[in-house]
C-alpha cells in the first residue's frame, strides 16, 4: 500500500455566496461570506485523506496568521503538513470565490508563498519523505514549471506514479511530457493546452505528448480517459445531484484518484470511483466540507 505525495498550492478561500455572478462593472450585493482552506494541492491532499489515504503535502506558507490556520486545518483532516514551508518573505495565498445560486463560481488568486516554493526544497524534501515505487506523486500548475519539473523527476527516478493537474493551464514543457504523467485537465484547459474544443481530440493530442493517459474533466457531464494503450475514449458520468457549491470538486478527484491508484485499483476503476466523489463533494458549500470518504463512494459507485 503506497502512499500519496502532494507538491502543490497552500491557499486560503474567501467565499462570497450571492444570487448571480457579476457581469463586469456589476455589484452584486446581499451576498454571504465565509472562509475556507483553499488550494488545489492542499484541496487535494484533504480529500486524499479524507479517502483514507496516508497523504504528506509539500508547500509553503506565509509565516502569518493566515498560513497557521490553513497548517493547522490541513493536520486536523488527517494531512501530514510536517514538510510545509513557512515563509516570512512572502504571504499566504488567497483565492476571491463568488459562488451563485446554481453552485458556478469565479475564482481570482494572489499565489504569495505558492509563487516562491523552491525546488531545490522540494527534492529535499521529497527524499525526506521517502518517496519510492509504491507511492502517488500528484502535482499541478499552482506551482512553478521548475517545481512541477522538479518533483516529476524526483518521483520517476523512484518509479513512482505521477499525476499532473494542468490548471491554471499553460503551455506543457517538454521536460514534463518526458516524464509521463497522467494528466488532468479540465475541459477549459484541455482546449487551452491543444486548441481544440473536443474533449476527446484534446486528450488524444496530449496522449500523444506525454504516452500516458490523460483524464479530461467534465464537470457535470463527468470524466473522460483517453487510455494510449488502447486509442480510444472511454467516458465516465457523473452522479445526477443538485450542487450547492462546485468549488474544489476537480481537485476532490485528483485527491481520490491519487488515493486509489496508491492501493493499485485498476486506473478505470479508480477514474470511476473518483467521479463519484467529485459529484458528492458538491453537495456543500466550500471547497472541503462536502469531501467524501471511501464508504460514501462505495455506496454511489
Amino acid at each position: 500500500m503506497g502512499r500519496v505525495l502532494v507538491v502543490g498550492s497552500i491557499n486560503v478561500d474567501l467565499v462570497l455566496r450571492v444570487a448571480h455572478l457579476p457581469l463586469p462593472g456589476e455589484t452584486v450585493s446581499g451576498g454571504e461570506f465565509r472562509r475556507h482552506g483553499g488550494g488545489k494541492g492542499a484541496n487535494a491532499a484533504a480529500a486524499a485523506a479524507r479517502y483514507g489515504a496516508a497523504v504528506t503535502l509539500i508547500g509553503s506558507v506565509g509565516d502569518d496568521e493566515l498560513g497557521r490556520d490553513a497548517l493547522a486545518d490541513l493536520a486536523a483532516r488527517g494531512v501530514d503538513v510536517s514538510l510545509c514551508l513557512r515563509l516570512a518573505t512572502s504571504p499566504t495565498g488567497v483565492a476571491l470565490i463568488v459562488v451563485d445560486a446554481a453552485g458556478e463560481n469565479q475564482i481570482a488568486v494572489a499565489p504569495g508563498a505558492n509563487a516562491t516554493l523552491d525546488p531545490a526544497a522540494v527534492i529535499n524534501a521529497l527524499t525526506e519523505a521517502h518517496l519510492d515505487a509504491d507511492d502517488v506523486l500528484l502535482t499541478g500548475f499552482e506551482v512553478s514549471d521548475a517545481v512541477v519539473v522538479a518533483a516529476l523527476e524526483s518521483a520517476s527516478a523512484r518509479g513512482a506514479t505521477t499525476i499532473v493537474n494542468p490548471g491554471p493551464a499553460r503551455p506543457l514543457l517538454p521536460e514534463v511530457s518526458a516524464r509521463s504523467p497522467i494528466l488532468t485537465p479540465n475541459r477549459d484547459e484541455a482546449h487551452a493546452l491543444t486548441g481544440t474544443a473536443d474533449p476527446a481530440a484534446a486528450a488524444s493530442a496530449l496522449a500523444a505528448q506525454t504516452r500516458a493517459p490523460v483524464i479530461v474533466t467534465l464537470g457535470a457531464d463527468g470524466a473522460l480517459l483517453f487510455d494510449p494503450t488502447t486509442g480510444r475514449p472511454a467516458t465516465y458520468p457523473a452522479l445526477p445531484v443538485d450542487p450547492v457549491d462546485t468549488t474544489g470538486a476537480g481537485d476532490t478527484l485528483n485527491g481520490i484518484l491519487a488515493a486509489e491508484l496508491a492501493v493499485a485499483t485498476d486506473l478505470s476503476i479508480a477514474l470511476r470511483r473518483a467521479v463519484v466523489g467529485a459529484s458528492l463533494s458538491t453537495q456543500a458549500a466550500g471547497a472541503r466540507q462536502g469531501m467524501p470518504t471511501a464508504a460514501d463512494v462505495a455506496v454511489r459507485a
